[in-house]
């Protein structure tokens, strides 16, 4: 079992190019880890790759993807896209979305290239890396944070956009403004859906890639994925997979439907569904208003506890230009408009920036302490 480092440097991301390489063949296993995570003691054997979960749902779990499953995954994405080409490493290479850059890189006999990330995105060596890509095709990964600094750079980041074939997007809900502006651009944006649990994304702009399934548990809502790209379950966690893993299905957290096209609409968490007053409430659904109405740049919905009703509807909102600010009241008045009584927000407390996990999600926990704590 190989345990790579990675800190965001050039060079330990060619250390787990090659050993991944090496894993795809049915080498030596590998193991990914950011600088402070312990080591597995487990070694699920050769030809898999053990993946970190973000801790989004709890306690991170180690993810055991198969090689089969890894090619699967990338060998459906470059169908989908239109076929191999040149690849830009934009997102730790540590975690699913980052790894499986290299794995269609090396499906495809090419070489990503690779931005250092030990200080921060930087959108003029994204640019150049860009400009430097090779093959007929080109291609990124990017989370929504990420695309709204591209596109807001007009000078540069827009025109290296809209020289890819697809830019991938996840990790993170992409508001519909962030999408209208992408397109309006010209950038073909991409939108995926996935976890580590399914070696990255499978369901593109609604739809399952080749070879994979959706259902909707008629319960509880539970989003229900199949396919060849599925994980061996988790390391040393037998219990856990059990769980989550049942007859060739994978039971996600996330909760959704169906429409009437048959592509898949995803309405956030299953445990950050908001019950009001016996309602359910979907927080990404409030957010999508939210994000919509003018001047308002993004959001983040929780719950938070209430006397009367159980739990209230709260929101934190972050303007699109902080030289333009916004007027909490005028925006309940709007999303009023457009949301039942249930939904609107019965607080919004604006702030600079939205508290961020890893580099791109919103904080939930800590969006929740701060509109407790009434914005302070």
């Amino acid at each position: 079992m190989r345990v790579i480092r990675c800190d965001g440097s050039p060079s330990t991301v060619d250390k787990l190019d090659a050993a991944l390489r090496d894993a795809l063949d049915g080498g030596e296993s590998v193991v990914p880890l950011g600088e402070r995570e312990p080591s597995p003691e487990m070694d699920p054997g050769a030809g898999h790759v053990v993946v970190t979960t973000s801790g989004s749902t709890g306690q991170p779990k180690r993810v055991v993807l198969s090689a089969a499953a890894l090619r699967a995954s990338a060998t459906a994405t470059l169908a989908r896209l239109g076929g191999p080409g040149g690849w830009l490493l934009a997102l730790p290479a540590e975690h699913v979305a980052g790894l499986q850059v290299l794995v269609r890189a090396a499906l495809g006999g090419s070489r990503p290239g690779v931005l250092d990330l030990r200080d921060r995105f930087d959108i003029a060596a994204f640019c150049a890396a860009a400009g430097e890509l090779h093959g007929q095709r080109r291609y990124t990964a990017l989370v929504p944070t990420q695309l709204a600094r591209l596109l807001d750079d007009t000078a540069r980041g827009r025109v290296a956009l809209t020289g890819f074939d697809a830019v991938l997007l996840g990790g993170a809900a992409a508001p519909q403004g962030l999408l209208a502006r992408a397109a309006e651009a010209g950038v073909r944006v991409v939108t995926t859906y996935g976890m580590s649990e399914t070696a990255g994304g499978c369901v593109y702009d609604g739809v399952p890639l080749d070879g994979v399934e959706v259902r909707i548990d008629r319960g509880t809502g539970a989003i229900e994925l199949s396919g060849p790209m599925l994980a061996s379950g988790y390391l040393d966690a037998p219990r856990e997979t059990a769980v989550a893993f049942r007859d060739g299905w994978f039971r996600t957290s996330d909760f959704g439907r169906l429409d009437d096209r048959g592509a898949l609409q995803v309405l956030g968490r299953l445990d950050d569904v908001i019950v009001t007053g016996g309602l359910n409430v979907a927080p990404a659904e409030v957010e999508a208003v939210l994000v919509g109405l003018p001047g308002v740049g993004a959001a983040c919905v929780v719950g938070l506890p209430d006397p009367d009703w159980g739990q209230r509807v709260a929101a934190a909102v972050q303007p699109a230009d902080p030289a333009h600010p916004l007027d909490a009241d005028e925006l309940r008045t709007a999303a009023r408009r457009r949301l039942s009584g249930a939904q609107t927000p019965k607080d919004i407390v604006l702030v600079d920036a939205l508290p961020l996990r890893g580099i791109g999600k919103p904080d939930r926990g800590a969006v929740r302490a701060l509109l407790t704590a009434g914005g302070d």
